[in-house]
């Protein structure tokens, strides 16, 4: 309200001082174009009326400079109709401007209700994505239930069994002057294996149906790499593994948690090094890929076959005796959290390839 009253206080004083320099100058300037100055500063801001006012107001003043001016005319209604011609002229482009000006405000108001309208869709698709990925792993969750009763039920079975032989030997100990005690270390050993067993599922279960918050910041993956796989080394060479890498320097960092990502790739190098017994060569590369960053993790071990490769991120499919097969389905599952997605590439006898996508950080995509 303060800005409509100010300039229309400033449009009719303009109007007054042209009215004023009109009369002083006489038609030697010819300033009555400078009228729609006025005029077109009260239309825009105030409003059409306040225009229209304005616009009479500089008619009027024109008017009453050329009489006081003594201009003559072949006849004395010339001056009048000269004004409201001028008048006319004023009351059009005040029509128009605030017609485009209405437009105008239109059409800053459509957008600002259609950007609201996309980044309220926008923010509705992620919550759905979420609640799909968290439906998905609810799901899982509960299809890995009986298969994580499954595997602990043979365990505790097993311990059971050898608690009961233990219990027998040291009856038969304590009436026998030749004590079994190798038979029950032995015992003893198999039901800490099994326990350990039990230890292992349970623990990749609570991780895979629980993924803990992530903590995402710009992360530069050559910086990861350099440093995570440094503590790796001496088991390479345990392995006779050689490890190669390739890691781009001007790969834009991408937004992840350092801690998540590094269980990710970390559960494909155990594999790639388990599918190398006699050793070989480990490749771990990273590059620009459109606006994500690739990581490529190649070994050249035995491959897989296409039954080992359709099922290889199914929770629970292992082809190891010692595996829970949760390791690479958990891997999936911090990838696809991060908005990226993995895939792999495998031959038998020659090696697989596993290539990690991941999105760059915001404000690096170029």
């Amino acid at each position: 309200m303060g800005s409509k009253v100010l300039a229309t206080v400033a449009a009719i004083a303009l109007a007054i001082v042209l009215g004023g320099l009109d009369y002083l100058t006489g038609r030697e300037w010819a300033i009555s174009a400078f009228y729609l100055l006025p005029t077109c500063i009260a239309a825009w801001v105030a409003g059409r009326w306040t225009g229209f006012a304005v616009g009479a107001l500089c008619a009027a003043a024109w008017l009453i400079s050329d009489m006081l001016n003594g201009a003559t005319y072949q006849s004395p209604l010339i001056p009048i109709w000269n004004g409201i011609m001028l008048f006319a002229f004023f009351l059009v482009v005040v029509w128009l401007l605030t017609a485009f000006r209405t437009s105008h405000y239109y059409l800053e108001q459509t957008v600002e209700r259609r950007t609201a309208a996309l980044r309220a869709e926008i923010e509705e698709r992620k919550r759905l994505e979420h609640a799909k990925i968290q439906a998905e792993r609810l799901a899982l969750v509960g299809s890995m239930a009986a298969q994580v009763a499954h595997e602990i039920r043979n365990p505790l079975g097993s311990i059971s069994l050898n608690l009961d032989l233990i219990g027998g030997e040291l009856n038969d100990a304590a009436n026998s002057e030749a004590r079994s005690f190798e038979e029950c270390r032995v015992l003893l050993r198999e039901m800490r294996s099994q326990v350990v067993r039990i230890h292992q599922v349970l623990q990749e279960y609570l991780q895979f149906g629980r993924m803990p918050k992530s903590e995402r910041a710009a992360l530069s993956l050559k910086g990861l790499f350099e440093e995570k796989l440094s503590f790796l080394q001496p088991l390479l060479n345990d392995k006779h593994v050689h490890l190669r890498k390739a890691f781009d320097a001007d790969l834009p960092p991408v937004h992840g948690d350092p801690e998540q990502l590094w269980e990710a790739f970390l559960n494909v190098i155990r594999n790639a090094v388990d599918a190398m017994p006699d050793g070989g060569n480990l490749t771990v590369n990273t590059k620009k890929y459109g606006t994500t960053a690739l990581v490529s993790i190649s070994d050249d071990g035995r491959g897989m076959t296409h039954e080992e490769a359709r099922n290889l991120f199914v929770p629970f499919f292992t082809t190891k005796s010692d595996g829970t097969g949760l390791g690479l389905a958990h891997t999936q599952q911090i990838v696809n959290e991060h908005g990226g997605k993995i895939d792999c590439t495998t031959s038998l006898g020659k090696g697989s390839t596993f290539s990690i996508e991941l999105p760059l950080a915001v404000g690096c995509v170029t």
